[in-house]
């Protein structure tokens, strides 16, 4: 009479089996096509009569600002309401526009101190990729993006908020990016 093997070696060996299968499947799904997201978005400055322009306005590159350091950086413009991501060889390898709160940072450069993967803003809203790299007026400022990928609403005027919001791809991105020690530099 052939020897009988124990349930718990039936159950090992599916499971391992499904393990394995799992694995092939997540595998070749991640080797298939990938969706991309637009890295631009409309102006804010856009209105309902505006008129044709002879160039598209969103084709046109935006170019880092002149006096925002060297090396590999994130540059952010007050002014602009927007960062670029700068490599090592002053190369923008991607630039967003952000939403930023009441409080801005004074121009200079800065680091990522602390990084947070979620929290509640202060605005109630579940954010994630948190990266504080400065402090004005008592208030912490950071990057950071929706959880579900909303702009946030105009702030209260009468509260003080640091965060910097962005599209939940670029989140991603400046996450990727923005190591603990990663240079910040904040123009006008």
């Amino acid at each position: 009479m052939p020897a009988r093997l124990p349930s718990w070696a039936w159950v090992t060996g599916l499971t391992t089996g499904a393990i394995a299968a799992v694995v092939v499947l997540a595998v070749q799904a991640d080797q298939g096509a990938k969706p991309t997201a637009a890295t631009t978005r409309p102006s804010a400055s856009a209105t309902a009569d505006a008129k044709p322009s002879a160039e598209p306005e969103e084709k046109k590159p935006v170019t880092v600002p002149a006096d925002s350091g060297t090396g590999r950086r994130i540059v952010y413009s007050l002014g602009q309401k927007r960062v670029w991501l700068v490599d090592a060889s002053d190369a923008a390898r991607r630039s967003f526009a952000v939403w930023p709160g009441t409080v801005s940072p004074d121009p200079g450069t800065y680091a990522i101190g602390k990084r947070t993967e979620a929290t509640t803003g202060s605005d109630g809203v579940p954010v994630e990729h948190i990266m504080y790299f400065a402090q004005k007026s008592g208030v912490f400022v950071a990057f950071s993006n929706a959880v579900d990928g909303s702009s946030p609403p105009p702030a209260d005027p009468g509260v003080q908020t640091g965060g910097i919001r962005i599209a939940k791809p670029d989140g991603k991105a400046l996450w990727t990016f923005g190591t603990a020690g990663t240079a910040v530099r904040v123009v006008e």
